[in-house]
C-alpha cells in the first residue's frame, strides 16, 4: 500500500478536526462582531465571515476537496442565497423564523456580493496556508 494511502484516514481526521475547530472559531467571530461593531463593519464583516463559514462546513463534510472548490463553492452557496433575496421567498420565512432570518437574510443588496467574494478568498487563504504549515 503506497504511504500516501496509509496516511489518508488520519490526514482526513485531522482536516476534519482543524475544520470543526475552524467553525466555533468563525461563529465565535461573527458573534463577537455583532457585539462589538455595528453598521457596515458589522454587516460586511457579517458577510465575509457567512462565506468563510460555508466554505468551512464544506471542508468538514469534504475534507479532501480542494481549497479552490470549496471557495468555489462557498461563493456559489452565498451569491445563490443573496440573490434568492430577490424573491419573496428568504423574507417570507424570515418572519418566521430566526433561524431562516439568519442563514437566508431577507433583502438583496449589491454590495453583499463583493463581501461574499471577499470571504472566499479568506477561506480559501487560511486553508492553502494551513495545508503549507502542516506539510
Amino acid at each position: 500500500m503506497p504511504a500516501s494511502r496509509d496516511r489518508a484516514g488520519p490526514l482526513r481526521a485531522r482536516t476534519r478536526l482543524a475544520a470543526a475547530a475552524a467553525v466555533v472559531v468563525t461563529v465565535g467571530a461573527g458573534l463577537g462582531l455583532r457585539a462589538v461593531a455595528t453598521g457596515d463593519p458589522a454587516k460586511y464583516g457579517g458577510d465575509v465571515l457567512y462565506t468563510v463559514l460555508i466554505f468551512t462546513l464544506i471542508v468538514l463534510a469534504l475534507p479532501r476537496v480542494t481549497a479552490l472548490r470549496a471557495a468555489a463553492g462557498a461563493l456559489a452557496v452565498s451569491w445563490t442565497v443573496e440573490f434568492l433575496q430577490l424573491t419573496a421567498v428568504p423574507s417570507e420565512l424570515s418572519r418566521h423564523s430566526t433561524a431562516a432570518r439568519l442563514v437566508l437574510g431577507s433583502t438583496f443588496n449589491p454590495p453583499d456580493l463583493f463581501w461574499y467574494a471577499a470571504g472566499a478568498v479568506v477561506g480559501w487563504l487560511a486553508h492553502t496556508a494551513a495545508g503549507r504549515l502542516s506539510r
